[in-house]
Order: C-alpha cells, then structure tokens, then sequence
C-alpha cells in the first residue's frame, strides 16, 4: 500500500518558474526517543497461524487519495536522457534457476485482500519467505510451501497491543544475513485509518522463520504509511512517509537491532524528521559478508530535484542519543531526468481493457542497497523515468558515501516504447548488478522480467538480453495501483544469486493479482581464496618449491593469474602454471641469490580474476648457503623442495592437504 501516485510538483505556482535548491547540509542533534508500547516472546509461528484472525482487515488504500506528497524541487519539463539506453544488450539473456508461484489469486489458502499486493521478500539459507499485502509464505529453497499462506497478523497473534489484533498490511521482510535470523513487520493504523499509529516488528529467535519471535510494537503521532525497512549493524532503520491530514514529511526510525536480536525489553526507537519537503526515503541496507566500517552511520536517500538526490548521514549513539545526529541533506548530482507520468501519476499502458496503472515515479524504489568492497563502497539506487513514449528505468552505483558521494556510473534502461516501472536493484558479490520490473505496453501484459549490468559491461550499461520472469496472462481493469514495489535480494549463501519477486495478472479483473518468485546468477559471478600457506624456507644460492591451493567460494570457477607482491631484496618467484582455474593448485619456485637477507621476511602471493582479486601472506626464511650433498643438484639448489612424490618426511604437503587453515575474501577488491 503506498501514497498516492499523484505528487504536488510545485506548491505554489511561482514555484514551477525557477529551480529551486535543497537547503544546505546540516546536522540534527538529538532525535525523538520512543519507548516501546508493548512487548513479548510469541509461541512459534507455525502454532499462531492455526489461530483464526477474528478482528476485521483494515485496508488504507481507501484512504489514498488525501495522502499526497509536495516535491517543491522537481520540474516536469520533459527533457532528453542523456544515460538512456535504448537497444537491448547483446550478450544471451540470464537464465533462470528456480522459478515458482508466489501468493495471490493463483495459490489456495489465505487470500490477502487489497490492490495492489506490495510484494515483498528474502531469501536465507533454507526459506525464502515473502509477504503479499496482508498475507505470508515460507517457502523451501525450491518453491514447495512450508507455511503459509497465512495472515501477516499471525504473527502478532495474542500480542498484547494493537499488534495483535490488526493486520493492515504494508508489510515487509528481512533476512538479518549477519544474526542469522528474520525480521518481519507491518503497521497498525486503528480505525478507518485515523489512529493510533504503530509499527509492529518481530525478530525470530532462531534462524528458522515458523519459530518463535521477539515482538515489538513502537507507536507514531500519525500515519507511519509505506514503511520501509534497512539493515545495518546498529539498527534496523524504517523510514516512513507520514501523513496527519495532509502530508507531514519523510521519517526515519532506527530500532535498537541489537537489544531487539536478544529480546530485550528495554529497546527504544530513535527517530529523525525530513521535513515535509521530502518523502520516500530509503535508508541504506546491507548486503554481502563484509559489514561497513566500525561506527558507520547508515546513509539515507530520497528523490529531489531532476538533477540531484538529497542525501543525509544518520548517526545512532544508543548510549547517549543527545549523541545521536541526522546530518544533511546534501546533494548528489545525477543525470537529468524527466518525471514519468506528469509526476508519478497513472500512465502506465495496458493491452485493450486495462485501466492506465500507476508509475510511482515519485519516489526512489525499495532497495537501497549498500556493499563494501576492499578498496571501495558502493550504493545502488532505482526509480522509473520517463523515456521516449514509455518509460525506463533509472539506476545508479553511488561511491564515497562516508566522504563526498558520486555517482560512479548510471543508466536508463529503456530499450523500446514499452513501460518499464516498479524495479527493485542488488548487487552480487562480484560487483555485478541487476534489476527485476514489471513491463507493459498496449500489446504487453503486465509481465515481469530481469536486466543486468556485469561489471565487464560499458558502464551504466545493461550487457545481456532482458530475460522474461513470467509473462502476464490478464491485464488489471478499474483500478490504477499497482506494485507497489519489488524484491530483489542477495543469496546469503554464495553471494551470487539473485532472488526477485514481483507482481503480474494471471486473468482479466480488478484483483487477479499473482507474484513470482525467481533465482538467477550472473555467469561471470564467483568468489575466490587463497588459503592459508605454511612458512616456507630457501637458501641463498639456491631455491625451493612449494604448493599455492586457490579455492571457489562462491560460484563458478574463475581463471585465476597467480603473482606475487612485496618480495625481499635478492628473491625471485615463478609460477607453475602461471594460470589456474580456482579450485586448483600451481607451484610456486623462489630463487634466492647471494644478496638475499639473511633471516625471517614476508612477501605477498596475489590471485587475480577479470573481476577481483585475493591475496594470501606468507613467511620466508632465508638461511645460509648449504653444502652440496646427495640432496642438492650441482647448482645448490635444492631438488623437489617440499613436495616431490616420494616427498613423505617433508611437513608442508601433509599440512597444506589435511590441516589449512581457509581464508575467505582476503583483500578483495573488485577490477574494472
């Protein structure tokens, strides 16, 4: 359920004469601090969802057409894109890996009520779990239904607040990849939408998602409408578009993750104010295995003018929240761009007896995702544009965030006349990003497809063929909503496949709505090691050979060019081979002459593929020159070294086969 798709451009129509700027950077001390208002630890859920939901749904989408949202900075001015992209990528469409119903009208059980379905969901290591409007599933790893379709109220089930005895919808899931544990939550938004105002949180307990959860119920002052939540070490950060009765401004709220993951009452909520010329604000969301730097504040984001996105930093002292700050916003400039539907409106086209859908070109789309790589941190972002007779849709890698955010690179995707809107945006452990959108057009209906830029494509380029998830069978009649957003989520597992969710029509009507749930993977996606290596030995005048292991951590093997950085005065290294697949070993020779040092020193071995690179550190030795012996050849140097086949007595082989010791993504950083 969101706002309506109609925003006020200008407030006044002197406004609309001139382009007006955001206000200058500042900083917020100090935010509002909520006490909960209710709180327990809930049976399992696979127990609650055999309880019946007696109290009655409410539906907020009744009450849209007074919650609108001023954008005082944008023009409607159509203008050309100068990042569009209009022809279809040339390399073969991705394939997909499990692709599977999801809730609507095309799965027996529940049936969640309301246009349009808000889609959302999260892969784990053995569920994925989505949430459609009022309604939940788990799902196995391969589409078979474990519980569910069930109320989303049901887990609130005999709470004791308004939580427990509502289920109103705009719900929301996710995966907490770093605990290992699900967060799920929904509003409760009292009678015909006038109050009280909540926002009901529940972290499980366990890493299985019918298990039992911590709930939380945290109250507002007016409507909390179209939450949406970001995961970071710290919090779990909700932002809001709040409306009183008109609309109020964007919110953003971090909730104490980590008292919330140990089931502490005691968690509060500290909130911050965006001023009511802002709304539909993303805060940033963790994905990947390595967490942003240690006191990081999380990055907070929201569409502003044509050609520039306000951006705040907020900054949580859960001991001392006068500590806390909400600094900004400041402006990141992108690649102009023009308002889809005269401002987010219902433009959107279907075959012969669709009504016109809604676009929510208004507001940036659910994800903003967040990724830490070693030698950079990237941003990515999406909403729709307008573009030639239909529209595309906008993406953008933003870099810097903890200095001077940049647009490092940016697209529109629109490679033909039809409409391309709601997409959800990640990005793999490779750096490779894709998006998952409905398209349509008046010989389209509504379907749901896929786009990706890999990180050897142009930048701001989508290489492959855009690849159908499922191909709409009916179009949506009457009513206007629909999405009103994506998912598109990263497997915690390998860190490489793509999870997405959305929405499409199986048969003509006003609510025959069905979701898909789809698997992809990018093919040039892998991770990579170099595990631990043994201290190794060689004497001046002489050489030694040893094993270098590389190992697959994620993906398909990459073709890997072994070297080494940082070796002493006097040492030499080659490879054998100089290449290998990961997964496999090659055979490092150092060479010492008579000026290598003598005693302990350390150098550097490097693995490098097309799209990153590991490194593995490594003790040397370099002792005096030895005497000839049976053992040398008539150079000195020392014959078979570590690991000839009759080798037995030598330590190293014994030690690199049954006890290594693995490394996983050491210094990666991702090549271009």
């Amino acid at each position: 359920m969101r706002t309506s798709g109609l925003i006020l451009l200008c407030l006044l129509i002197a406004a609309c004469s001139e382009k007006q700027t955001p206000v200058a950077a500042a900083a917020t001390d100090g935010g509002e601090v909520v006490q909960l208002a209710a709180h327990d630890i809930s049976p399992p859920l696979r127990e609650l969802v055999k309880i019946p939901i007696a109290a009655p749904e409410h539906d907020a989408d009744e009450y849209e057409p007074a919650r609108m949202i001023p954008h005082p900075h944008m023009r409607a001015v159509p203008k050309p894109d100068p990042v569009v992209q209009n022809t279809m990528g040339l390399a073969p469409a991705i394939p997909l890996g499990v692709n599977f119903e999801g809730q609507g009208a095309g799965m027996t059980g529940f049936q969640p009520g309301g246009v349009p379905p808000d889609t959302d969901g999260d892969i784990g290591p053995n569920h994925y779990v989505q949430v459609v409007n009022t309604s939940l599933t788990v799902f196995s790893r391969t589409g078979t239904v474990m519980m569910g379709p069930s109320p989303t109220g049901s887990v609130f089930t005999g709470f004791a607040g308004a939580c427990g005895t509502s289920n109103d919808g705009d719900a929301t899931v996710r995966y907490d990849h770093i605990a290992d544990r699900w967060v799920v939550a929904q509003f409760s938004i009292g009678n015909n939408a006038q109050g009280p105002f909540y926002q009901c949180v529940a972290v499980s307990t366990t890493p299985d998602p019918t298990g039992s959860y911590a709930r939380y119920q945290f109250n507002y002052n007016a409507l909390n409408d179209y939450p949406k939540v970001g995961l970071w070490p710290d919090g779990y950060y909700f932002t809001f578009n709040m409306f009183g009765n008109q609309f109020e401004g964007g919110k953003i709220c971090a909730m104490d993750r980590v008292k919330m993951l140990a089931g502490d009452p005691s968690a509060t909520m500290q909130c911050f104010d965006a001023g009511a010329n802002y709304g539909g604000l993303l805060a940033s969301d963790v994905d990947g295995k390595t967490p942003p730097p240690a006191g990081s504040p999380n990055y907070v984001i929201a569409l502003d003018q044509d050609t520039a996105h306000a951006f705040w930093k907020l900054h949580i002292d859960w001991t001392t929240p006068t500590n806390s700050t909400f600094t900004g916003p400041t402006a990141i400039a992108v690649a102009s761009y023009s308002l889809i539907c005269n401002g987010g409106g219902s433009c959107i086209t279907q075959p012969t007896g669709g009504a016109q859908l809604a676009s929510l070109g208004d507001r940036a789309m659910n994800r903003f995702v967040y990724r830490r790589f070693a030698d950079h941190e990237s941003l990515l972002l999406t909403h729709t544009v307008s573009a030639t007779t239909g529209s595309g849709i906008r993406w953008y890698e933003i870099r810097s965030p903890a200095t001077t955010p940049t647009v490092f690179q940016s697209g529109t995707y629109a490679p033909d006349n039809a409409f391309r809107w709601i997409p959800s945006i990640a990005m793999d452990g490779s750096g490779d990003i894709a998006v998952v959108y409905s398209v349509s057009s008046s010989t389209i209906k509504p379907s749901v497809r896929i786009a990706a830029h890999a990180v050897t494509d142009p930048a701001g380029m989508f290489g492959a063929a855009e690849s159908p998830v499922v191909d709409g069978t009916g179009v949506q009649t009457s009513i206007d909503r629909w999405g009103d957003y994506a998912a598109l989520n990263i497997d915690p597992v390998d860190d490489c496949t793509f999870w997405a969710t959305q929405e499409y029509h199986g048969a003509n009507g006003q609510g025959n709505w069905r979701t898909r749930v789809a698997s992809f993977i990018l093919p040039n996606c892998g991770s990579f090691a170099l595990p631990n290596v043994t201290d190794q030995t060689v004497a001046q005048k002489g050489s030694a050979t040893y094993p270098v292991a590389t190992m697959t951590t994620a993906g398909a093997a990459q073709t890997l060019t072994l070297d080494t950085t940082d070796l002493p005065a006097g040492i030499t290294a080659t490879f054998t081979p100089a290449s290998v697949p990961s997964g496999t070993s090659a055979m490092i020779t150092l060479t010492a002459d008579e000026t290598a040092a003598l005693g302990q020193s350390h150098y550097t071995i490097t693995a490098t593929s097309p799209t990153n690179f590991a490194t593995v550190d490594v003790n040397l030795t370099v002792t005096a020159p030895q005497a000839p012996d049976a053992g040398m050849t008539t150079d000195g140097s020392q014959s078979g070294g570590c690991c000839e086949a009759s080798g037995g007595s030598s330590p190293y082989g014994s030690i690199l086969i049954a006890g290594v010791v693995f490394g996983f993504g050491l210094r990666r950083r991702r090549r271009r």
